[in-house]
């Protein structure tokens, strides 16, 4: 019965679990490099994201703590669903970081701002637009009895995965495999920075769940907000697949210059 608990828990609060935020840009310059282009708000680069009218290449990088990479699987997953989603005829870059601990167990979000100012060196130049991806040893500040998060993107190419959390959730008895729930928790915040749902993406149908702003109506939608009810969500992991997005989604990210 325990097991059957933590698992609804983790159904419930944990997989889509997650907060798009819309910070003030931090106005500074890294050297010789414009990073105000890069601190803008979470979905306001999704067309650039999508299409390929500016940037023809995407450059991700990847940060993690020592012990929390995500796994390849998972990295794998996140590209695919970057191929499959977005015009960049010059390709897809991965490039990956090892990162120091701060020592830290429980993190707000100007700490994990301050992580990325310190470490992140790949920003939008010429054709080629960067994203930042941190991959984080400890737990959100905002966790509470009710469920932990496990992502949140926070500015227009930056989003955070509690990767500590994401271990403690899965690989076990009644849990998880681990890539499964980092691909779903990964694939579900870039999804966010793409503009999903009606975060920088204008809807092409009436799908954004009023109760939960910024996700997905649907079920079965890869965007559901799904913090309140475990109904319908265990199907959504069953049998090892990745979350998708549904049709009302896609339409949205191909409108916006996606695939």
């Amino acid at each position: 019965m325990k097991n059957i608990f933590l698992k609804t828990v983790f159904i419930c609060c944990i997989i889509f679990s997650c907060t798009s935020e819309t910070e003030n840009i931090d106005e500074e310059n890294n050297g010789s490099t414009n990073v105000v282009l890069n601190r803008q708000t979470t979905g306001s680069s999704a067309n650039d994201l999508l299409s390929a009218d500016t940037f023809k290449k995407m450059i991700v990088e990847i940060a993690y703590v020592e012990g929390f990479k995500p796994t390849e699987t998972a990295l794998n997953n996140f590209k695919n669903f970057i191929q499959n989603r977005t015009n960049k005829p010059n390709g897809v870059e991965f490039v990956t970081k090892v990162i120091p601990t701060t020592g830290k167990t429980v993190y707000t979000l100007d700490e994990v701002v301050d992580i990325e100012k310190e470490h992140r060196t790949k920003y939008n130049s010429n054709e080629t637009i960067a994203v930042w991806v941190l991959f984080i040893n400890g737990k959100s500040s905002r966790d509470n009895n009710q469920g932990s998060i496990l992502g949140s993107a926070y500015w227009n190419t930056s989003f955070v995965i509690y990767e500590e959390t994401i271990q403690g959730l899965s690989d076990s008895t009644f849990e998880p495999e681990r890539s499964l729930l980092e691909s779903s928790v990964i694939n579900h915040e870039f999804g966010h920075i793409l503009g999903l749902t009606n975060l920088g993406s204008n809807l092409q149908s009436d799908h954004e769940d009023s109760d939960h702003p910024k996700h997905c109506i649907e079920e079965d939608c890869l965007m559901y907000w799904a913090a309140e009810t475990s109904q319908g969500i265990g199907s959504m992991i069953s049998g090892g697949q990745v979350p998708t997005l549904d049709a009302q989604c896609l339409a949205d990210l191909k409108a916006n210059g996606g695939k």
